[in-house]
């Protein structure tokens, strides 16, 4: 496997190749993603192996978008099927590198640990610092694909999403849970504001 190439090659197609309409799900996502999806495996203690499985999940996860922003994650295995013969990848490793994408579409559907992974990996901003200032590229993507038009119906989704969502690893649940509860606390006292 050789996932250097592989990383090398699919990180220049989302560079070159997706829409400008995709704020959130851009080029920085799948970095943010890849780095969060590394942290998480050092602290479950992942071997090296599934390390580099995981990582190229990660990096093809919503490799999709380059297609289509419909039923990304199918096409994104597409993608996957495609081009990671060419880098040394078996079958084997390529279909537990497309189970980890599937498991990332909503609702976050994950069947072993390496899939836990990568959804928390997914969605790690959750709990973070940067939480609002990412938010904001999602909403601003929605926007521009019509599928809602105003900060307050942002603010009710976000709400649902966030009291719906669940971390699946232990460490995601220890440094993300509490920031996470914080965010929505503080989106449930805003939307109290405006009624």
């Amino acid at each position: 496997m050789d996932y250097s190439a592989s990383k090398n090659y699919i990180l220049e197609k989302l560079d070159k190749e997706l829409s400008p309409d995709l704020y959130y799900h851009g080029l920085h996502h799948t970095l943010d993603v890849l780095d969060a999806a590394e942290f998480i495996c050092k602290e479950e203690n992942i071997n090296e192996h599934d390390t580099i499985l995981l990582k190229t999940a990660a990096l093809f996860h919503d490799a999709g978008f380059l297609r289509n922003n419909l039923n990304h994650e199918v096409l994104g295995c597409d993608i996957v099927r495609e081009s990671l013969p060419e880098f040394g990848y078996s079958k084997t490793a390529i279909e537990h590198i497309c189970g980890m994408i599937m498991s990332t579409k909503i609702p976050q559907s994950p069947k072993n640990k390496l899939e836990q992974i990568i959804c928390d990996a997914d969605l790690d901003y959750l709990g973070r610092d940067d939480f609002k200032k990412i938010g904001d590229t999602l909403f601003e993507e929605l926007k521009a694909y019509h599928y809602l038009k105003t900060r307050e119906e942002w603010d009710e989704m976000q709400i649902n999403f966030l009291e719906k969502h669940t971390f699946f690893t232990e460490s995601s649940r220890i440094k993300r849970q509490p920031k996470k509860a914080t965010h929505l606390a503080n989106l449930k006292e805003k939307v109290k504001k405006h009624c």
